[in-house]
């Protein structure tokens, strides 16, 4: 019964071992996925031959415990899972009897899902959220509120959106909503940075995210002239240089007229003119003593030729003369200059340059190493190098500051090692090795408690020591013994002979009694 008991129990054992060995020890990798990411991540795991299996009814996906970690990680480079963005087809499952309020917010919930597809079409944007402001509009038009919006971008890593990317997305959102202006709608990243600037005022607060880039840009241009023109000079490893830009971008704008003078020869040019005459004749009024010299017509003033005119000559006849006038009025053109002057935007300010290089390092014959400073000299014309490297101009107040000093190299401490039982391998062989561990114990309980000892009593007698055979002896047999007295033997053999007469004598009580018997009616 016991061997029956021990086998059955060895063949359960076995089998649970093999099952258990089949099984292998399978966790989460995934669960409550879509059909979608879950046929992705499916393909996935195919492709980089990880064995997987379904949970759930298909929610959940499982893979060995040894791969979970590596599994996720790949995926996530892959960008699984994407996760699920539910648009309009909110408004095919309505109910009925829903409320107004329960409408317009499953219209308003469709209307960001919808956003969110447009925005995730992006090759940069890894993830979106789009939240809207929506208010209620009443009967009154000056009560009535504009509606705003709110976008979370999660990028792709190493990966960023331009101006026109991020202007695009402000435009697809107000263009979406009715009455929402690009004014109303904020961007932000993962990081929490604004990536939206308004238009109005938001330059005064400081530097927006294009014009951070473009100083950066400066700066580690000037950085590698630097490093490019110092580095064959004091090697690689012996040369530490920062570039500090400071860059002008107000935008400024002038307008100027000038009037100068015609002086000198230059001729003018005539703008206008204007000449005016005007006059009136003289009237012949009689005159003078009346009679038949009056009634003459008078005889043309005569001057002579030589000599003063009398001023105070009559007029003869008695004639009264006329009067005239002229006005002249010449414009002349003046010079007139118009300047309008545009300053260009990020212009460089100032430069300041500091940069730090190593003592000078000799190695001797006998592999020791000493350091050595550079002479005044040597630091001078390193000075004059990055001055024109940077393009220094001590009108525009650039600094340019080069010490030498030595390098101090400290070890980097090592991480302190965790005890082996504490190691992740460790805990996970053990909990992948307990299982199979406890039924190859209880294999051996089986084996060794009822199989062996059923197998024992089953088996033959054996053999004692020092014996070729076992002893078969009847109780009514006759044994005839030799004659004589037994000769005598040597201790050691004595007692090997009397250890296997005991042993005999243990396993076949029956056939020593007899051999007793034998030798007492032998004496007799």
């Amino acid at each position: 019964m016991k061997l029956g008991l021990g086998a059955a129990g060895l063949v359960a054992v076995l089998a649970a071992l093999s099952m258990w060995s089949a099984r292998g020890d399978y966790k989460v990798l995934y669960a409550n996925l879509n059909e979608k990411d879950g046929g992705a991540i499916i393909a996935q795991l195919s492709q980089m031959n990880i064995p997987y299996r379904h949970a759930d009814g298909g929610n959940a996906i499982l893979v060995p415990s040894s791969q979970v970690h590596d599994a996720r990680l790949k995926l996530a480079s892959a960008g699984l899972p994407k996760g699920s963005v539910i648009g309009f087809e909110l408004m095919d499952s309505a109910k009925f009897g829903q409320t107004q309020f329960q409408e317009r917010l499953t219209f308003q919930r469709g209307l960001e899902g919808e956003l969110t597809r447009s925005i995730l079409a992006l090759g940069a944007v890894q993830a979106a959220r789009v939240h809207l402001a929506l208010p209620q509009q009443n009967g009154f038009f000056r009560e009535q509120q504009k509606p705003s919006a709110s976008v979370l971008v999660t990028l792709h890593p190493g990966r960023a959106l331009d101006r026109t990317q991020i202007a695009g997305i402000v435009h697809l959102v107000s263009s979406s909503v009715p009455e929402m202006t690009t004014k109303a709608v904020s961007v932000i990243d993962q990081s929490g940075a604004l990536l939206s600037a308004s238009s109005d005022g938001a330059g005064g607060q400081g530097l927006d995210a294009q014009q951070l880039q473009y100083v950066q840009q400066i700066e580690q241009s000037y950085h590698k002239r630097v490093i490019d023109i110092l580095e064959p000079i004091v090697g690689r490893d012996n040369l530490r240089a920062t570039i500090a830009a400071e860059v002008d971008f107000s935008q400024t704008e002038s307008t100027a007229e000038e009037f100068k003078p015609n002086q000198g020869n230059a001729p003018a040019a005539v703008r206008s003119m204007q000449i005016s005459d005007s006059g009136s004749g003289g009237q012949n009024t009689p005159s003078g003593v009346p009679g038949a010299a009056s009634n003459q017509p008078p005889v043309p003033a005569t001057a002579p030729i030589n000599g003063a005119a009398s001023p105070l000559q009559a007029s003869p006849g008695g004639a009264s003369g006329g009067s005239s006038k002229r006005d002249a009025v010449t414009n002349y053109e003046v010079d007139k200059t118009v300047r309008v002057t545009r300053n260009a935007t990020g212009n460089v300010k100032r430069l300041n340059a500091a940069v730090v290089v190593n003592h000078r390092v000799t190695t001797a014959a006998n592999g020791k190493t000493s350091s050595t400073p550079l002479s005044g000299e040597e630091v001078e014309k390193l000075t004059s190098l990055v001055q024109e490297a940077i393009g220094f101009s001590k009108d525009r107040g650039d600094s340019v500051k080069l010490i030498n000093t030595p390098f101090r190299a400290d070890a980097i401490p090592k991480a302190q090692d965790l005890p082996i039982w504490k190691q992740d391998w460790l805990i996970d062989l053990v909990r992948s090795a307990g299982t199979p561990a406890a039924l190859v114990l209880v294999a051996l309980i089986f084996l060794f408690g009822f199989v062996k000892p059923a197998l024992k009593a089953a088996a033959p007698a054996a053999a004692g020591p020092g014996q070729s055979s076992k002893l078969n002896v009847v109780a009514d047999n006759a044994v005839s013994l030799p004659s004589g007295s037994p000769p005598l033997l040597e201790a050691p053999r004595a007692q090997e002979h009397l250890a296997a007469a005991r042993h005999v004598a243990k396993d076949n009580p029956a056939a020593v009694a007899n051999i007793v018997r034998d030798w007492v009616k032998a004496e007799e």
